[in-house]
C-alpha cells in the first residue's frame, strides 16, 4: 500500500505563523537592542570579564606592569643611604700555615653576591686588589683601590710575600660619582711604601692617608700599617691589621690609630661618616677588651672574634653576619650593613 503525504491544512499553518510572529514581537519589547543574545554568552546587560582580566569594576595594570597588590614599599628619605662593609683577611703572604692561593677568587665570588661598596682587606699582596677589582665594578659607579705594605723591621724596606709583590692592608671603595672636593695630600704619594694609587693626587674624589705604627713588637719583622681613604661626602674609610704577638700591643695600635690618626685627620668632620674594619687580634671581652680602644662616639660590632668594625658619624649599624670563605683562608669574611643619614 503506497503511503500518503501527510499535509497540514491551509488555515492550520497560518495560525501557526501568527503565534511565531507574536512571540518574536514579544522578545524584541524586552530586548533594547532588538537582537536575541547568542546561545552561551550572557546579555549585553550583564558582561562578563575575559579570563583572566578584571570586571569592568577594576582597572588593568598598565601593559608590562603587574597590577599593585598593596601599597607601594616607600623610598628611603632623602639623604638616607645604605653602606655595606666586607672585612676580609686573605692570608695571602704565602709564608702563614692558612694559605691556601685560593682565598681571592672566594673573596670575588663574595664581592660578587654581595655588593659590598667597601672591602676591607688584610694579609694581602699588591696585586689582590687589581684581580678583585672587576669584582666590585660590576655595580654601578667608581672603585677606587688603595694598599698600604706593612714594613720590614729588618730592612725598612716593604715587608713582602714569598712572590715578591708587597705585603700589607688594602682598601676597595666604590665611589658613587666623581667628588670634587678632593684635598690631596701629598705626603701620601712620597711616601717610598705607600702605593695606593700612584694618581691619587689628580684624582678628585678621593685621598688616601696611610702610616706605620710608632709602637711595634722589635721580635717580630712585620711592622703593622694602618690606611684610610677619604672619599668627601661618601665615607671615610680605614683598616688595619694589629700585632698579634701581644695583646697589649695590639691595643696600644689600636688606640693610635682612633685616638691619634684619624682625629687628626678628621678635624674637620665633612658631612661623611668614618668606618673602621679589620683583624684586630683583639676581642669582645677579652683581655683586654677591645671596647676598651673604641671612643665613646664610634659604634661598634665584631664576629665574635678578631674581626671587628667601628663607625662614627651620622650612622646606625642595621645588621652583620660572617660569610663562609670555604675554607680558602682561616677568617670568615664579615660582612656589616650600616645605614647612613646626611
Amino acid at each position: 500500500m503506497a503511503d500518503r503525504a501527510y499535509r497540514t491544512p491551509r488555515w492550520r499553518l497560518a495560525g501557526y505563523l501568527l503565534s511565531v510572529t507574536a512571540l518574536l514581537a514579544a522578545c524584541s519589547a524586552n530586548d533594547p537592542t532588538g537582537q536575541a543574545a547568542p546561545t552561551g554568552q550572557p546579555g549585553p546587560t550583564s558582561q562578563a570579564a575575559p579570563t583572566g582580566q578584571p570586571g569592568p569594576t577594576d582597572q588593568p595594570a598598565p601593559t608590562g606592569q603587574a597590577a599593585p597588590t598593596g601599597p607601594a614599599a616607600p623610598d628611603r628619605p632623602a639623604g638616607v643611604t645604605q653602606l655595606r662593609v666586607l672585612q676580609a683577611n686573605l692570608c695571602n703572604s704565602g709564608q702563614a700555615g692558612c694559605y691556601t692561593g685560593r682565598s681571592v677568587a672566594r673573596t670575588a665570588e663574595v664581592i660578587r653576591a654581595e655588593t659590598p661598596d667597601v672591602v676591607t682587606l688584610n694579609e694581602a699582596c699588591r696585586d689582590d686588589l687589581d684581580a678583585l677589582r672587576p669584582a666590585m665594578e660590576q655595580a654601578p659607579g667608581t672603585v677606587i683601590p688603595a694598599f698600604r705594605a706593612a714594613r720590614n723591621a729588618r730592612t725598612g724596606d716593604a715587608y713582602r710575600c714569598v712572590n715578591g709583590q708587597q705585603y700589607g692592608v688594602g682598601l676597595l671603595v666604590r665611589l658613587p660619582t666623581a667628588n670634587p672636593e678632593h684635598t690631596a695630600n701629598p705626603g701620601d704619594t712620597a711616601d717610598p711604601e705607600h702605593t695606593a694609587n700612584p694618581g691619587d693626587t689628580a684624582d678628585p674624589g678621593h685621598t688616601v692617608h696611610s702610616g706605620i705604627y710608632p709602637a711595634q713588637d722589635p721580635a717580630d719583622p712585620e711592622q703593622r700599617a694602618w690606611l684610610c681613604l677619604d672619599a668627601p661626602t661618601v665615607v671615610y674609610a680605614c683598616t688595619t691589621h694589629l700585632a698579634y704577638t701581644s695583646f697589649s700591643l695590639a691595643l696600644a695600635q689600636c688606640g693610635h690609630l682612633l685616638g691619634v690618626e684619624i682625629p687628626q685627620r678628621r678635624a674637620d668632620a665633612r658631612e661623611q661618616p668614618t668606618v673602621v674594619s679589620g683583624d684586630l687580634n683583639l676581642r669582645h671581652g677579652g683581655t683586654p677588651d677591645v671596647r676598651s680602644c673604641v671612643p665613646t662616639d664610634y659604634l661598634h660590632v665584631h664576629d665574635g672574634a678578631v674581626q671587628q668594625l667601628m663607625a662614627s658619624g651620622r650612622v646606625t649599624i642595621d645588621s652583620s653576619r660572617s660569610v663562609d670563605m670555604a675554607g680558602t683562608t682561616d677568617h670568615a669574611g664579615f660582612l656589616v650593613t650600616l645605614t647612613v643619614t646626611r
